[in-house]
């Protein structure tokens, strides 16, 4: 019995300290987050090489753990970024849009929307703050789009960051803040991924997160001459400005592969893990997302289902995974693979490590949006909107497993869709099944009042349905003279 005892305490003896050990020789790893402004969904070669010729992002995705129900946290670019930085859903900071918030015709709005956040809080700790604060050098390159300076939000280093949706053009004299311009004629995306690959060789003996927001492929459509002649009369384009955009995926890749190769070249590729992913959908009147319905803009999966791909050799099994997850779950990922000490008080995501890294499923959960203001139509023919005149107007949306639900406020409507069979979102089930109509509707309501999602209600006095009526008419008369 006493020699029982002995081994039994020498074996958690030896299991203590070689925990202990484990722990002082971890070496947290290095963080590239990549995220390309615009990119649908469908906007790649795994998807759809008639179109696009992206090699590097192939090869990154072969050695990947690859997301095929991936979200973003919003339709479109400020609030997506908003919810990445921050961790939190829109309703805990306020930034739903773009500003105004009231967007499109004023007389074909029924309500008053929620009025709209610029700026990311200083208050709220942003995913580049947790990282410094936990003895990272931070780094930002490309579009910030949450307020006037990353470097007032956590980032050591910035590279043309500041308030700006997007570059006045792609062309060297760029005019952005905090980058110089270029010789002229020099390309904006690949002027950003050499201030990366320099920054890297300067930082890489120490932990570094690198935030690399590309500006591409945002409109304005522009791409070198010679890669855009490559897609000219090639099978799958449409016309000049889809044949531009495909150019620009493609130079944003090669410039992926140049980021991969730095961290080869550094000898730091081992221990980096790489996010690659996009803000929000792809813009449909220039790149379809089929099968996806509508695009950037819209809470149809077109605006808001992105690419996902999470990196690390030799420590993330190559694979392709149909968990849903949402890009508030970055943070507290990485919080936990970084071993963080000091963390956000407040995060809306989860913590994806267990499914990364042991394959292990993630627990049942509802994901959630909330847009209670307007977005005004891009192309009444191509957005394939609820509405010919909106993109989006003032509604809610969640996930539930197979089932999505929407929800409007101006009419009080819901849509309920099984993505299961109807990925396009085209058959509403609202009233076939109204025990599930029920159930999803109360905990979005329950959602709602957890994180004081506001609900417009008072009417707009502009409003004007003859006003509307013509608007519409007017722009149908328009795409049949196409």
């Amino acid at each position: 019995m006493n020699h029982i005892k002995f081994l039994t305490s020498t074996f958690l003896l030896f299991s203590f300290n070689f925990q202990l050990q484990a722990a002082a020789e971890y070496t947290p790893p290095n963080v590239v987050l990549i995220v390309v402004d615009d990119l649908g969904w469908a906007d790649n070669g795994i998807k759809n090489g008639d179109v696009f010729n992206t090699p590097n992002i192939d090869r990154l995705a072969a050695r990947s753990l690859s997301f095929s129900n991936a979200y973003a946290g919003a339709a479109n670019c400020a609030p997506s970024r908003a919810v990445l930085m921050s961790g939190q859903y829109p309703p805990r900071h306020g930034i739903y849009t773009v500003s105004p918030s009231d967007r499109g015709h004023i007389k074909t709005r029924k309500l008053v929307p929620t009025k709209n956040t610029k700026v990311l809080k200083d208050e709220i700790m942003t995913m580049a703050e947790m990282f410094k604060a936990n003895g990272y050098t931070t780094g930002h390159f490309g579009k910030w789009h949450l307020g006037e300076d990353p470097k007032t939000q956590g980032f050591d280093h910035n590279v043309g960051g500041g308030h700006n949706g997007h570059p006045k053009t792609y062309f060297s004299p760029y005019d952005l803040p905090s980058l110089s311009n270029g010789p002229k004629g020099e390309y904006l995306t690949n002027r950003l991924t050499t201030e990366v690959t320099s920054w890297i060789t300067r930082v890489k003996d120490k932990p570094f997160f690198t935030y690399l927001p590309y500006y591409t492929v945002h409109t304005p459509i522009q791409a070198i001459k010679e890669v855009k002649q490559r897609y000219i009369g090639k099978k799958g384009i449409r016309n000049a400005t889809h044949a531009t955009y495909a150019a620009m995926v493609e130079i944003m890749d090669t410039n992926v592969g140049r980021i991969m190769q730095s961290l080869k070249d550094n000898g730091i590729y081992e221990n980096t893990l790489v996010v690659f992913t996009s803000d929000n959908g792809g813009i449909r009147s220039i790149s379809y997302q089929d099968p996806l319905r509508a695009g950037k803009g819209s809470y149809y999966e077109g605006g808001i289902r992105v690419p996902l791909l999470v990196s690390w050799p030799n420590k993330i099994k190559p694979s392709v995974s149909d968990e849903a997850v949402i890009n508030l779950d970055f943070f507290p990922t990485f919080e936990n693979i970084i071993k963080a000490d000091k963390k956000s008080s407040l995060l809306d995501g989860i913590d994806l490590s267990a499914h990364l890294f042991n394959e292990l499923p993630l627990p049942q959960r509802s994901l959630f949006w909330h847009f209670p203001v307007y977005l005004q139509a891009y192309d009444m023919k191509a957005d394939q909107s609820r509405d010919p005149l909106f993109r989006t107007r003032p509604g809610s949306a969640m996930r539930k497993g197979k089932w999505k639900l929407h929800h409007y406020f101006e009419d009080n409507s819901y849509e309920l869709y099984d993505l299961s069979n109807d990925l396009g979102e085209h058959v509403n089930f609202a009233s076939a099944y109204p025990e599930v109509l029920q159930q999803m509707s109360a905990e979005l309501n329950e959602w709602r009042k957890s994180v004081n999602a506001p609900i417009p209600q008072q009417l707009n006095s502009e409003y004007d349905l003859a006003v509307a009526t013509k608007l519409l008419q007017r722009k149908i008369k328009k795409v049949k003279k196409r």
